[in-house]
């Protein structure tokens, strides 16, 4: 894993887009594994940013002007690379994380809470299930629908270039469709069968529009197949 930035570090990254009316979603950096930040607006204008990465200070004036930074989600061990220049940025940033990876976050900044309450009825934080703990999740109900805020259970990255593309691929992190890691999978998940259930019962979302995951891109055609899908191969 590349060392976390202790200062705010601008790579270059494809332009924000707006995924719904309370939702943002940017990726970068170009020309490497990519990764993905979501903004996502609670009543009050206050946001959630999960997985947060640096922005170019255009990018910055418009998440700004869609609300006050407020809670920030290192979604796993993994994903802390920026939240201390987030931290320095944003002092008042309410730190959170699920709970195996607190102290590794903390080795960064000090985490505030690993069961945050948003007060908001339509965003919801959960350890996922079969994870001992290391990944969190968001559901965020609206009126066009539901949307699953992942992290790093499955990649949405297609073939990437080069001998680094080639390694990425060896290791089953990209290709053609969605799919879950091998390699990630065992270090992720202590308990498949309750993994499984955990995609299975997100399947279950009738309204369920998008999943939003950290490396690549957005999962707009057929997210319920996909889980579907991935749940019966962690057999």
């Amino acid at each position: 894993m590349p060392k976390p930035f202790d200062v705010w570090t601008v790579l270059p990254h494809w332009p924000m887009e707006s995924i719904d009316d309370h939702i943002l979603s940017v990726e970068g950096p170009l020309g490497k594994f990519p990764r993905r930040m979501t903004i996502l607006r609670l009543t009050g204008d206050r946001l959630i940013i999960h997985s947060g990465i640096a922005l170019s200070e255009a990018e910055m004036a418009r998440i700004e002007r869609f609300g006050k930074p407020t809670f920030y989600i290192a979604p796993s061990a993994l994903h802390r690379m920026d939240v201390k220049p987030w931290k320095q940025r944003y002092p008042g940033l309410i730190i959170i994380c699920p709970p195996a990876a607190r102290a590794k976050v903390e080795e960064q900044v000090k985490v505030d809470t690993v069961t945050p309450d948003f007060g908001d009825p339509t965003v919801r934080y959960t350890t996922v299930c079969g994870t001992a703990g290391r990944e969190g999740a968001l559901i965020v109900t609206g009126a066009q629908g539901t949307t699953l805020v992942l992290n790093d259970l499955f990649f949405n990255v297609r073939k990437q270039p080069g001998i680094v593309g080639f390694v990425f691929g060896l290791l089953g992190v990209t290709g053609p469709e969605p799919k879950a890691a091998k390699l990630v999978l065992r270090k992720l998940a202590d308990d498949r069968k309750a993994l499984r259930a955990q995609l299975e019962q997100w399947a279950e979302i009738d309204d369920l529009k998008c999943i939003i995951v950290s490396h690549g891109a957005v999962i707009k055609r057929d997210p319920r197949e996909t889980l579907r899908r991935i749940a019966a191969s962690m057999c």
